[in-house]
C-alpha cells in the first residue's frame, strides 16, 4: 500500500522521528495490512476493524503464542494514527480513527527486584575481563541513568561528561533528557574505557579484540538491542533471578527505588522521558506500602 510509505516519509521528514520508532511503524502497519489484505485504506471500514481485531486474536506467534494484549493495542494505535494522517494531511475520507477502540487491558505490572536481587546482578560480571567490565558499565549505567534499551544503545563516548557526571540522552519524539551518572557508574565506565585500546567512537562495542584494529567510527561494533538484552538476561540468570528480567527491569529498579526513597513523581517523570505523567504512575504501587505506614503512625484515628 503506497500510502504506508507516504505516512513513513512524513514522520521523517514533518514529525521528526526516530528511525526506530518508523521502522516499529512501518513493521506494524504492513502486518495489519496483511491481516486485513486491502489495497486502498478507504477500504477500511467498521467491518475490516472488527475482522482485524479478530485475526489479531488467531494470530501466533513462530513460538505458537498468542499476542499479548498489549501487542495487539499496539497495532491497533499504529493504525488510529495512520488513519489521523491520511485524514488531516492527505484529506482522504477513510474511516474515523477515533471510531477504532483498543482493548481492554489490565493495569499494567511492574516486575520489582528486591534489594538483594539488584545487588546479586549488578556485581555479576567478572571484572578481571574486558568483557566483564564492559557489562558491568551496562548494568551500572541502566540502573543508574533509567535509560532505555535504544537510548543506551545509541550512546557514544562522547556523550560522557565525566566532569559533570552527566549524559544528554535524545529520547522518544527527539526530546532531548539529561541523566546522571551515580558514583558506581561512573566508576564502571571508567574501568571500562580504560580497558579499550580502540579509539571507536561507539560507546558499548562487541569484539573488543578486533577493535583496535578498526578505524572510528566504528558503528558496524556496536552492540544490537539484542546482544544487550541477553547481557542482561544472562547476568539475571547468573543471580538466580529466573523470569522476566530485561534491561526494563533495571529501568524499572532505577523508579522504583528513588520512589521509595523520598523522590517526587514529577521528577522521576523528567528523568524517565515520559511525555504524560500517568505513564510513570505504574510505579504509584511502590510507594503504597509506605504510604499505609504513614497512615498508621500518623492518623488520630488508630490505636496507640
Amino acid at each position: 500500500m503506497q500510502a504506508i510509505d507516504r505516512y513513513l516519509s512524513y514522520l521523517q521528514s514533518e514529525e521528526n522521528k526516530s528511525p526506530l520508532t518508523i521502522t516499529s511503524y512501518g513493521r506494524s502497519l504492513r502486518f495489519t495490512n496483511s491481516l486485513l489484505n486491502v489495497d486502498d485504506p478507504r477500504a477500511i471500514n467498521k467491518d475490516t476493524v472488527r475482522l482485524l481485531k479478530q485475526r489479531l486474536h488467531a494470530y501466533r506467534t513462530r513460538q505458537d503464542r498468542e499476542l499479548t494484549v498489549g501487542t495487539k493495542n499496539h497495532h491497533l494505535t499504529i493504525l488510529r494514527a495512520f488513519l489521523r494522517y491520511l485524514l488531516q494531511e492527505e484529506e482522504i475520507d477513510v474511516y474515523p480513527p477515533d471510531h477504532i477502540r483498543r482493548l481492554k487491558q489490565d493495569p499494567r505490572k511492574v516486575k520489582v527486584l528486591s534489594t538483594a536481587q539488584l545487588a546479586s546482578l549488578l556485581s555479576s560480571p567478572d571484572t578481571t575481563t574486558r568483557i566483564g567490565k564492559r557489562d558491568r558499565a551496562i548494568l551500572e549505567l541502566f540502573f543508574s541513568t533509567g535509560l532505555r534499551l535504544s537510548e543506551l544503545r545509541s550512546l557514544n563516548r562522547d556523550d560522557l561528561n565525566f566532569k559533570t557526571r552527566e549524559i544528554p540522552v535524545r529520547g522518544k519524539r527527539g526530546k532531548v533528557r539529561v541523566v546522571f551518572l551515580t558514583d558506581q557508574a561512573e566508576m564502571a565506565l571508567r574501568e571500562y574505557l580504560a580497558s579499550r585500546s580502540d579509539h571507536l567512537s561507539t560507546l558499548f562495542i562487541r569484539n573488543l579484540e578486533r577493535a583496535g584494529n578498526v578505524l572510528p567510527p566504528g558503528e558496524t561494533f556496536r552492540l544490537s538491542v539484542v546482544s544487550i538484552r541477553n547481557i542482561v538476561q544472562k547476568y539475571a540468570a547468573q543471580a538466580g533471578i529466573v523470569r522476566g528480567a530485561s534491561p526494563h527491569t533495571l529501568r524499572h529498579a532505577f523508579a522504583t527505588e528513588l520512589l521509595h526513597n523520598g523522590a517526587d513523581l514529577r521528577s522521576v517523570q523528567e528523568m524517565l522521558g515520559h511525555k504524560d505523567l500517568s505513564t510513570t504512575q505504574i510505579y504509584t504501587h511502590v510507594t503504597n506500602p509506605q504510604l499505609k505506614q504513614v497512615h498508621r503512625r500518623y492518623h488520630p484515628r488508630q490505636a496507640a
